[in-house]
């Protein structure tokens, strides 16, 4: 009795082997799923940043609200007739 037992235990060990770590296994399932979702979570936040830049493009291209405010808060220029202030912040110790 004691044969057989062994036997069957060798012969389920050996079936279990392909399904938990063979090439398309559980465990490898598994690391390809979290590879997969870590991707699409890259994926989706460059989708974002890509949608931002293109309507940032489109409207510097049709638009000069936008020209007109980059020219004034990066470039430090004025229209016509406008009078410049500038407001100091004060310096906290």
């Amino acid at each position: 009795m004691r044969w057989p037992t062994l036997v069957l235990v060798v012969l389920i060990a050996l079936l279990q082997y392909p399904l938990w770590l063979g090439k398309g296994g559980w465990l490898r399932v598994w690391d390809m799923d979290h590879q997969l979702q870590a991707q699409r979570d890259v994926n989706q936040k460059l989708e974002q940043r890509n949608a931002g830049l293109d309507a940032e493009v489109r409207d510097l291209k049709t638009g000069y609200e936008a020209i007109e405010e980059r020219a004034r808060f990066e470039l430090g220029l004025i229209k016509d007739g406008e009078v410049f202030v500038q407001v100091p912040q004060k310096q906290q110790p």
